[in-house]
């Protein structure tokens, strides 16, 4: 079933099976990316997908308009990947493994720049791992292209204030690539 995309989030339908088919439909990739953001492993990924999904799901029935969907959906899904770390960082510490590299590492020569793009990928999510809860939320926001107004609403910060981080945390992220900084 496919729902037709209203650029007007006001006309959304009343019903929360509905509100949840059109977030998916608008934030799907972006919750993937998301909880790539906060999750090295890929099971684990999955798993954090998948709650995200359910919690968006069960909050839509509250959802009252008072702010975008967009905003809606984006601090649900961060503040269930919070919980998440959160609870990562009480269980005991696993190493983290960049992407399986070594089954890549064979087909260098006829998939040279789709590998360099997911080592920079990989690169740059094992930097995101390294941030804060509050500096990896904005820059994965950043990341997807967001405002720092709607930044802001997710985050509870000023727009002034995401702005600033934003270029505190690209510096500091660009000089770590540069430098070669691994986790």
């Amino acid at each position: 079933m496919s729902i037709a995309v209203s650029p007007d989030e006001s006309a959304l339908p009343p019903d929360a099976d509905r509100r949840y088919l059109l977030a998916v439909d608008l934030l799907g990739g972006a919750l993937n990316r998301l909880a790539a953001g906060y999750e090295a492993n890929p099971a684990e990924r999955e798993d954090l997908l998948q709650e995200i999904h359910l919690q968006l799901w069960r909050s839509l029935s509250g959802f009252d308009g008072r702010c975008s969907l967009r905003s809606w959906v984006y601090r649900v899904a961060h503040n269930v990947a919070a919980d998440h770390v959160g609870r990562a960082m009480r269980r005991p510490t696993v190493s983290l493994e960049l992407a399986d590299l070594d089954d890549t590492t064979a087909s260098v020569h006829a998939h040279e720049e789709d590998l360099l793009d997911r080592i920079t990928l990989t690169q740059l999510y094992a930097l995101l791992y390294r941030l804060g809860p509050i500096d990896r939320q904005v820059m994965l926001l950043y990341l997807e292209g967001e405002s720092a107004a709607v930044t802001a609403e997710v985050c509870g910060l000023s727009p002034g204030a995401v702005a600033t981080r934003i270029h505190r945390l690209k510096a500091m992220l660009g000089q770590m690539l540069k430098e070669g900084v691994t986790p």
